[in-house]
């Protein structure tokens, strides 16, 4: 990467981490996860790589996540990670230090961002900056954040789900809730359990999602057939489940994030709710893909709801183009 190229978007998430520069596009998707070896308290890699070593290895190495519902709970790995997938994206070679913008959940204490703040200059950026994943989601859509009238963002991920209204380039009312993605694949697996008294692992429960995960009736069933454990008697066993039944386990999931928008909408300013109601929901992060989330949304707010168009990734391709907003409203004041 050459001297004077573009700023670096980093969506720092629970599930993965996404890296995106500017006129470069995503350089960076992998998951958020460390192989890390208990035999001499040593990290031995990262992400995708980190992934393939788990599924290999047996007793010693084991995986860690350095971040938990979007908040970082292991400093040195979370450390560690970033350095690794910051200079992976920008190279070593280069002659310029990057410029980072990095989202942290809606509500993130002043501890929490300055230790974010802290740990991408230990990485080697040379500017720092923290700022809502609300925020971020809404100008990686193609927002324009800008605007003095409300926007909506619901940035549904793996560890958090962040709602916010924006407007002004900033957070008007919002909050984070600990339900997200995550939490759909362990209901799953407790389904499993309590339905099934089969044992499966979190990585099928969340491929199970994937292919016929729902919350809305469908008028066509989708089935798929899943391998377990019996809890019984420890033999392996078929099973097919149903969107239908997917539906029922993830509910409640569903329910609690439709209940913080709710919450969010009661204590956002009459103006702004008004142009909430005129422009919509736009939905973000992974799991905002998920069957019948727009429709669900829609028929209890009754506010018309749309997905971005790069779920996964807006948030790091607005945190790219966050110091050109910040300079480009400078110069307008």
């Amino acid at each position: 990467m050459a001297f004077g190229s573009g700023d670096v978007g980093f969506d720092l998430g629970t599930s993965n981490v996404v890296v995106y520069i500017n006129k470069k596009g995503v350089v960076v998707k992998e998951p958020a996860v460390v192989a890390f070896d208990r035999s001499n308290n040593e990290v031995e890699t990262f992400g995708q790589e980190a992934t393939e070593v788990i599924g290999r290895a047996a007793g010693n190495i084991i995986a860690v996540h350095p971040l938990i519902h979007g908040t970082i709970s292991n400093y040195t790995v979370a450390e560690k990670m970033v350095d690794y997938f910051l200079w992976k994206a920008v190279g070593r070679r280069t002659l310029c230090k990057p410029r980072v913008c990095v989202g942290v959940p809606t509500g993130a204490t002043e501890t929490e961002r300055k230790t974010v703040a802290d740990i991408c200059y230990s990485a080697g950026a040379r500017n720092v900056i923290v700022v809502d994943k609300a925020v971020l989601a809404a100008l990686g859509s193609g927002i324009n954040i800008a605007q003095k009238k409300g926007v909506m963002i619901v940035d549904i991920g793996g560890g958090t789900t962040d709602i916010a209204v924006v407007s002004m380039g900033g957070t008007v009312v919002g909050k984070s809730i600990q339900t997200a993605g995550g939490d759909f694949d362990e209901s799953i697996v407790t389904y499993m359990k309590e339905t099934y008294h089969l044992l499966i692992d979190i990585s099928v429960a969340e491929e199970i999602k994937k292919k016929i995960g729902t919350c809305k009736v469908m008028l066509q069933e989708k089935a798929m057939k899943v391998r377990g454990y019996n809890m019984e008697d420890g033999m392996i066993q078929d099973v097919v489940l149903t969107s239908s039944e997917i539906g029922k386990a993830i509910d409640k999931n569903i329910n609690k994030i439709i209940h913080a928008i709710k919450q969010v909408l009661i204590v956002t300013p009459p103006e702004m709710k008004q142009s909430v109601m005129e422009q919509g929901i736009m939905l973000s992060g992974g799991s905002a893909l998920l069957n019948g989330m727009e429709l669900r949304i829609e028929k209890e707010l009754g506010i018309t709801t749309m997905t971005s168009d790069a779920p996964i990734d807006c948030t790091a391709i607005g945190a790219s183009k966050y110091f050109s907003f910040m300079n480009k409203n400078k110069l307008e004041k």
